[in-house]
């Protein structure tokens, strides 16, 4: 998988399109430190339970998704964000497509 373009602008919720019933997702960047992936989702489509050992920070760059942590249901819309803390349960689900941009950071 490719990453973006270092040193340019990048214009990053037209950088990934959606699919029908589909999850698609595009590496911005990769380094030992952590990662930056963007995602489209469809409409009802999401990421199953897991755990994950660093803490994320979700961005929601277009329409709606509700994240889950550790049970408690949280609504995002355009422009939210929340952190997602290491080792605690978590899933997303798109309310409407919505696309996102997932930062982790290894510690």
């Amino acid at each position: 998988m490719s990453t973006a373009p270092k040193s340019e602008i990048l214009h990053i919720a037209e950088m990934v399109n959606y699919q029908e019933g589909s999850v698609v997702s595009r590496q911005i960047t990769k380094a030992d430190a952590g990662n930056v992936t963007l995602f489209a989702f469809d409409k009802d489509q999401g990421l199953s339970e897991h755990t994950a050992p660093y803490d994320a920070l979700v961005h929601i760059l277009e329409g709606e998704a509700e994240v889950r942590i550790s049970g408690t249901p949280y609504l995002l819309h355009a422009g939210d964000a929340i952190i997602m803390p290491a080792n605690e349960p978590h899933t997303l689900k798109a309310v409407g497509k919505f696309k996102m941009l997932l930062t982790m950071i290894r510690a």
